[in-house]
């Protein structure tokens, strides 16, 4: 009773079927290749990033290092002029303004010493690692103190010592 049924031709319906898991098929390869794209690009870009971070990190320590390479040169340079003020500035103005002119050259000096240590050891928010190596802090906390020294004791020549010009009037026979 069962009759063999001839095979019929393909539906339209299971065609349009096939042809789709085709194509999904094609574009699930284009989406797995432009993955991998992706993520070759993303570990680029982040190889890139990471480069620019530690070249930023040594900008700032060189920065840093110039800043107070400034400020110690001021200082030096107001300890030196504070120095000469008063042997160039004695008998041309009255006493007590070669004293302040001096002694305040010589204040600002120190306060230079001092404020070149708390810009290096307090430079703000703490910035990546550096592949460079910093100049270690002690170094410069000792440099700063000696010549914060000398300029104290700039301060305590001026007041005390004698003035350039008597001791020129008495060494000269």
């Amino acid at each position: 009773m069962a009759t063999a049924q001839p095979k019929s031709p393909p539906k339209p319906v299971e065609h349009a079927v096939k042809r789709t898991a085709q194509a999904v098929e094609r574009q699930s390869r284009k989406v797995a290749d432009s993955a991998a794209d992706t993520r070759q690009a993303a570990a680029a870009i982040e190889t890139s990033a990471d480069l620019n971070t530690r070249l930023a990190a040594d900008r700032n320590i060189l920065a840093a290092e110039r800043t107070y390479a400034a400020w110690v040169r001021t200082g030096l340079f107001a300890l030196a002029s504070g120095i000469g003020a008063r042997a160039l500035l004695h008998g041309v103005v009255p006493t007590w303004l070669v004293l302040a002119d001096a002694s305040m050259l010589i204040a600002f000096s120190t306060f230079c010493f001092g404020a070149a240590i708390w810009r290096h050891l307090d430079p703000g928010p703490s910035p990546p690692l550096p592949q460079i190596r910093q100049i270690p802090s002690p170094v410069l906390i000792v440099l700063n103190a000696f010549l914060a020294l000398v300029s104290v004791a700039a301060l305590v020549g001026i007041w005390i010592g004698a003035p350039v010009a008597a001791v020129a009037t008495v060494v000269t026979p």
